[in-house]
């Protein structure tokens, strides 16, 4: 496979904060419909990576390519309109409002906040806010107050925030944290359900959930790709025992 035939292409990819280099000259390709799960211990430079791709940080040097076209130089809310979506790690949604209200004012055409709260909602909307609800298990929750909701609901309802926006790659930040194990389960059958449609880089540390859901494993280790395959060739690999997997 070439580099043009992959969704995302990340080369030579480099960041540097005050002589500090948290990603250093660092590859990584994502095919279409791939769940990649990026691992590594604290400070490897996994949330800097996604900072990168996002456009939330800039890079030093190196290169950024979505379906192709270079984004490197694209401010963050562009790339959103290409179709990239990142959730961090903490839940931000608008408590105060209904599912349906948060929903809806993610969705792209949307009035905002105080638009979503003063006006009828048109059918497109309402068709997508519905869709939306059940495909993250929140369809019998439309109108109750999102600050009501469990732990694990508030990132269901995060992550259909994203989907409102129709992006083709997701970004998540230890989607699982702080979850029951039921929510864990259920999370995994979630995500497992958006790549049928999508691509997605999660980052997480639970090596049960990782192994559950990855489609590739990718290891950081000092803002470096230290190995990269399926979870079992990862597990096994003497570089990965001795940094992450072995502390």
């Amino acid at each position: 496979m070439s580099n043009t035939d992959f969704l995302l292409a990340v080369e030579d990819l480099t960041v540097s904060f005050d002589g500090f280099k948290a990603i250093d000259a660092l590859n990584l390709y994502l095919e279409r419909g791939e769940l990649r799960v990026v691992i590594g211990p604290n400070g490897a430079g996994k949330t800097t990576l996604l900072d990168l791709i996002c456009g939330r940080t800039r890079e030093t040097a190196g290169s950024i390519k979505f379906r192709n076209e270079e984004i490197t130089r694209l401010a963050e809310f562009r790339r959103v309109r290409k179709g990239i979506g990142r959730k961090f790690q903490t839940p931000s949604i608008y408590e105060n409002l209904s599912v349906a209200q948060n929903l809806e004012v993610s969705f792209p055409r949307g009035r905002g906040v105080f638009g979503a709260l003063a006006f009828r909602l048109d059918s497109e909307v309402i068709d997508r806010v519905r869709a939306v609800a059940d495909e993250i298990g929140l369809g019998a929750a439309l109108d109750l107050e999102a600050g009501l909701l469990s732990h694990g609901q508030k990132q269901w309802l995060e992550i259909g925030m994203l989907l409102m926006q129709d992006p083709e790659l997701l970004m998540l930040d230890e989607p699982i944290a702080g979850m029951s194990v039921k929510e864990r389960e259920i999370t995994a059958e979630l995500l497992a359900r958006i790549c049928r449609q999508r691509s997605m880089i999660v980052i997480e540390h639970d090596m049960a959930f990782v192994e559950r859901i990855a489609h590739k494993v990718t290891v950081m280790h000092q803002g470096r790709i230290l190995a990269e395959g399926p979870m079992a060739k990862v597990q096994a690999d003497p570089r990965v025992i001795d940094v992450y997997l072995g502390h």
